[in-house]
């Protein structure tokens, strides 16, 4: 594990200072890896977030490119990049908030065939995409290789976080069996910074072994009355991805 230094001392004082976090826990982060599934609205806080936070690399993936509808939420990028890849376009803003972490950026589709050679193994994965096909790879993904999932989604003015980790919680496809009617929906900007930073706090707690994960829970809140309510989340035993744990 590599040394905190006291560069590292001084740009983390301030999350080193958290009781359980310490110096420990910065050396944790330094020493993990995570996957970004999506480098838009709900990517975007939390590549920010991991990033300021001193997580060691960051590989960010997406496969489309920057255009001028995505700014009022995916705030990685910016008005002269619009046609640029969203993950090169991260990469910079990234390397630009904190240039002592490695962020590899990934222009690229998620398939049944390239899925392990794109993600590897990191040490979570972030869900910050917009369609359900690719989030059930990344489930069965996940599943398959053991690696925790923080789940996010948005909807207007509502946002849900999740942490998957089968067979000790249930997984994405216990939740949401079939995937929903495609559509162009409404987003609120500020609706994907929350959630998006939920999300980012939970690869952090997990990575540094701080706090409690939402762990078979769901977490969702309405901005429009700004309440927040937590559900308790069950494993189906006859879920495709994940009931097969259950033998």
């Amino acid at each position: 594990m590599q040394p905190v230094t006291e560069n590292d001392q001084i740009r983390y004082q301030r999350q080193i200072l958290f009781p359980g976090w310490g110096e420990a826990g910065q050396a944790k982060l330094k020493a993990s890896s995570v996957f970004i599934a999506g480098a838009g609205g709900l990517g975007s806080p939390v590549a920010f977030y991991l990033s300021a936070a001193g997580v060691g690399e960051i590989r960010i993936c997406d496969s489309d490119a920057v255009e001028l509808s995505n700014l009022n939420r995916q705030i990685l990028h910016f008005e002269d990049r619009l046609g640029k890849p969203k993950a090169a376009s991260a990469s910079i803003t990234l390397k630009a908030l904190n240039s002592s972490i490695k962020i590899v950026p990934i222009h690229a589709l998620l398939e049944d065939s390239t899925i392990e050679k794109i993600v590897g193994q990191p040490d979570i994965l972030v869900d910050c995409l917009d369609n359900y096909d690719t989030r059930y790879l990344l489930n069965r993904y996940s599943i398959q290789k053991n690696i925790p999932l923080v789940h996010g989604a948005i909807w207007g003015m509502t946002g849900q976080v999740t942490f998957f980790h089968p067979p000790e919680t249930p997984c994405l496809r216990c939740l949401v069996p079939e995937p929903p009617v495609k559509e162009t929906f409404p987003v609120i900007g500020a609706t994907a910074g929350v959630t998006g930073c939920i999300q980012a706090l939970e690869a952090l707690k997990y990575l540094t072994g701080v706090g409690t994960n939402l762990k078979g829970k769901l977490l969702f809140f309405e901005g429009d009355d700004m309440t927040f309510t937590t559900f308790t989340l069950h494993r189906s035993p006859t879920c495709p991805d994940c009931g097969n744990l259950l033998q």
